[in-house]
Formats: C-alpha cells, structure tokens, sequence
C-alpha cells in the first residue's frame, strides 16, 4: 500500500491558500469545509485570492468539483479566485471536461510538470482494442 498525505489547506501569507496531499471521495468534503473556511477567514472581499495546487498528489474529477465548489463560496463573498500550480494531468482532465474555462488559472496558466507522476514510455502503455 502506497502512504498517500491526506489532504490539507493553509494559508501561504496575504492572500494565498496552498492545498496539498491525496484528494478522495472519502476526504474531499472535510477538505471543502477546510477551504471554505480558510476563503471566510481572509479579509480580501472585493479581492484576489490564490489558491495554489502545487502540494496535490493526484488529479481527479473529485478535484476538480471541489474547485467549483469553492469558486461558488468566493463569488458569495465577493472574491476572485485564481488557480497555480496547476499539474499537467490536472489541466488535461479540466481542459477534457471543459471545466477549464470555468476556473480561473486554469486557461492561461502553463501547467507544472509534476515529477512524482512518472512517465511511461509508449512501448508500455496499455493499448485499448
């Protein structure tokens, strides 16, 4: 069995949330409480708030609701979100799913490379027939 960090939200400084660890089913919503919380605590009305994805393990459409989810809760408190450090298979799935133009960030923002996901040489990929 592979130790996955379970996930976690913290305030960076200013305006800047930092999320990490492995998001599931089974935690995403005590992480939606979490950040839901953290947006209620940063006196930004009316202002920018980062939430940075670097610290995320996987990527999931558990994720990407759960950024929807608080984007909701921001817009309720007057503040802009913007996503960084997004993962290059984090950007796939939003730009698969057409979530990517909904989540701000997530349509200008390069991707970052995330070394722990390792690459497969073609030769070794499954193939479907």
């Amino acid at each position: 069995m592979t130790d996955r960090a379970a996930p976690s939200i913290s305030q960076q400084g200013g305006g800047t949330l930092a999320v990490s660890g492995y998001v599931t089913a089974d935690n995403v919503v005590g992480l939606r409480n979490q950040g839901e919380q953290r947006l209620g605590a940063i006196n930004s009305a009316h202002g920018e708030v980062e939430i940075n994805l670097t610290g995320v393990e996987n990527a999931h459409s558990i994720l990407l609701s759960l950024l929807l989810c608080w984007q909701r809760a921001a817009i309720a408190r007057h503040q802009t979100l913007i996503y960084s450090g997004i993962s290059e298979r984090l950007l796939s799935l939003s730009t698969l799913s057409g979530l990517n133009q909904h989540l701000p960030g997530f349509d200008r923002a390069p991707a970052v490379r995330t070394d722990a996901l390792p690459d497969v040489p073609s030769e070794q990929r499954v193939q479907e027939h």
